[in-house]
């Protein structure tokens, strides 16, 4: 699946949450400001690297796990939308926020909404799709992982 499909999705089930603040918002502006919020590049990228890089620092509140299930095979585990900004960083969310013109507490219910769908998506098998770069460099799914979990150990 390519980036502007990825995009499409996430937005699609943006509109289709349950808070009034996004269902009436047009998939196009959702769609940019998902964008600008993975840092899709034109060769059909998906940077990711700052989600998962961000699950090395501190206590990542079952984070780790959360996002491995993304990026693995198998059920996509929910996010809760206080875990977002943990994930993504507040700054991200207000801009993610500011172009949407929703509050940011709609921003991060939106996120985790899309979210888990996108990753997932982007990984299809685990290290392949569009994280497969990133993910290959580091031996695959397992290799981030079992990366993450040393530096907690």
């Amino acid at each position: 699946m390519d980036i502007g499909n990825l995009l499409q999705m996430g937005a699609s089930l943006i509109q289709g949450n349950s808070d009034e603040a996004t269902s009436g918002l047009d998939a196009s502006a959702i769609t940019d400001a998902l964008g600008g919020l993975f840092g899709g590049d034109s060769e059909g990228g998906l940077d990711l690297s700052s989600i998962v890089g961000n699950l090395t620092g501190g206590e990542d509140g079952g984070l780790m796990e959360t996002v491995s299930s993304w990026i693995g095979s198998g059920e996509n585990a929910a996010i809760d939308p206080s875990q977002v900004e943990d994930l993504i960083g507040g700054d991200k969310i207000s801009e993610f926020a500011d172009k949407l013109g929703i509050n940011f507490d709609s921003a991060k219910q939106a996120l985790a909404d899309a979210l888990p769908e996108v990753v997932s998506n982007a990984t299809p098998n685990g290290d392949e799709g569009l994280l497969g770069n990133l993910l290959s460099q580091v031996g695959g799914a397992e290799g981030a992982m079992g990366m993450i979990g040393k530096m907690f150990g």
